[in-house]
């Protein structure tokens, strides 16, 4: 039990490290404005470089702007990036996996997918509380790093009566 729990601060440490130094780097941080508050998000492409490059296409374009989150689960996440609202929507441009070690804790940002291993696109999920179940079955391809308490307010329901909107994404880079 002793060694689980060294290897488990052991792993919290490291992925914070990495976090912390991409923090600084503004091509790899988000910021997803909603009504409530602004929620920064640390972008990891050292493990899902093709999931972060396409976020970051996709944020560029204002495809995101004006989406809801459409199924949100209390406890668990808070999915959006749909642009039709209904959860079956997308770019139109499928993602092979990039599944990785990191584990899904809350904030912790991961790409929706149907039951096909490569078929993510535009929908993505944020954490709510930590949820082993998804671990090494999602690409993780970021972290909530800033504002968890405006996630919180996201509107609960599959899909919420009044759904909370995303009022603006855009590249911390992109802003100076």
């Amino acid at each position: 039990m002793k060694s689980l729990l060294i290897l488990i601060a052991v792993m919290v440490g490291l992925m914070t490290e990495s976090v912390e130094a991409l923090e600084l780097d503004k091509e790899n941080l988000l910021y997803l404005d909603l009504p409530t508050g602004q929620v920064v998000i640390a972008m990891r492409p050292d493990v899902a470089p093709k999931h972060v490059a396409r976020i970051k296409e996709l944020v560029r374009e204002g495809f995101y702007d004006g989406t809801i989150f459409h199924r949100v689960i209390p406890g668990f996440m808070a999915q959006g990036g749909d642009p039709q609202g209904t959860g079956r929507g997308g770019s139109g441009q499928k993602l092979k996996a990039e599944f990785n070690r990191l584990p899904h804790l809350r904030g912790t940002v991961s790409m929706a997918r149907s039951s096909s291993n490569d078929s993510a696109d535009s929908q993505f999920f944020i954490v709510l509380n930590r949820s082993s179940s998804l671990d090494n079955i999602y690409t993780v391809w970021g972290r909530v790093i800033k504002g968890m308490e405006f996630v919180d307010t996201i509107a609960l329901g599959e899909p919420p009566a009044n759904p909370t909107k995303i009022v603006k994404m855009v590249v911390a880079a992109d802003v100076e």
